[in-house]
């Protein structure tokens, strides 16, 4: 049910006033004897209804539909309607009854038309979805196109190493990504393979435990930024056959890939930004549009 167990009322008027009247009514209901005798028993026991049953322990058992797999349909959302209106003789029937049919619209079908780019990873993001928004969400990122990566430049303008000891600053960027493989090791452990799919399953999981907001943004600014920038990195070097520019700024190394330079550190920045960034920024999206511009 809609708001179930405390009906959009704070903690204490819920505590205070427990099911003080019928809130909601779903396809199988059972109330309890006070909530019968606020309402009125003889009131209750002459709901129309598929099934009115008095049980030994004055609890009412109430059903507003012969079957729960068609109780999204419009005849079951008129029977329900009918029911909570004479439960509640205060509510305007047309009303409830609307209120059932915008429910009943958000859970019918959407078919997924994701951008292929982010088709896995919404996928998922969609999987997580409580069942009554899921068909919302699938609208609403049908909808969504991710913005185009904004951090590279053509290579051409790329900037020179200016770094005394190349070698030493790729083993820094090396160790840098084994940060982010120790931190997501146990919950991801494609983080090892260092492969497009483990950016995916990367982007998941930040997604998921709404990385940006649940942790101390001083820690993310300080190790997680540079640890995905870092790995992000090795995994366009690893598959792409990109190569590291190093910088002395984490900020401006940059990894060649064809005709463009990206710069992965810039991207882990944007991508910590919040829980939608992770999405507008994911780590799968650049890869992808990296591969389109190798040669």
């Amino acid at each position: 049910m809609t708001g179930f167990p405390d009906f959009g009322r704070d903690k204490e008027t819920w505590y205070r006033d427990g099911f003080d009247k019928v809130y909601e009514v779903g396809w199988l209901n059972v109330f309890g004897p006070r909530l019968v005798e606020t309402v009125g028993r003889e009131r209750v026991l002459s709901t129309p209804a598929h099934r009115v049953e008095e049980l030994p322990n004055g609890c009412v058992l109430l059903m507003t539909w012969p079957t729960a797999a068609d109780f999204a349909s419009d005849e079951a959302r008129l029977a329900q309607a009918r029911a909570h209106a004479h439960l509640r003789p205060d509510l305007d029937f047309e009303t409830v009854l609307r209120t059932l049919r915008e429910r009943s619209a958000m859970l019918a079908p959407v078919e997924p038309r994701f951008h292929p780019d982010m088709a896995p990873l919404l996928s998922r993001v969609v999987d997580r979805t409580p069942s009554h928004e899921r068909q919302r969400t699938i609208s609403g990122l049908n909808a969504w196109q991710p913005p185009e990566p904004e951090e590279w430049r053509p290579a051409d303008a790329a900037l020179p190493p200016d770094v005394d000891d190349p070698e030493r600053a790729l083993e820094h960027y090396g160790t840098l990504a084994e940060h982010l493989v120790a931190l997501l090791h146990t919950k991801v452990p494609s983080v090892f393979d260092e492969t497009p799919e483990s950016l995916t399953d990367v982007d998941f999981y930040f997604w998921r435990e709404n990385f940006p907001r649940s942790r101390l943004r001083e820690n993310i600014e300080a190790h997680a930024v540079p640890a995905i920038g870092a790995y992000l990195g090795e995994v366009l070097v690893r598959n792409l056959g990109g190569r590291w520019i190093p910088r002395q700024k984490l900020e401006e190394a940059q990894v060649r890939v064809g005709s463009r330079v990206w710069l992965p550190f810039v991207r882990a920045r944007h991508y910590m930004a919040s829980r939608q960034a992770l999405l507008d920024y994911s780590l799968t999206r650049l890869y992808r549009v990296a591969a389109r511009h190798r040669p």
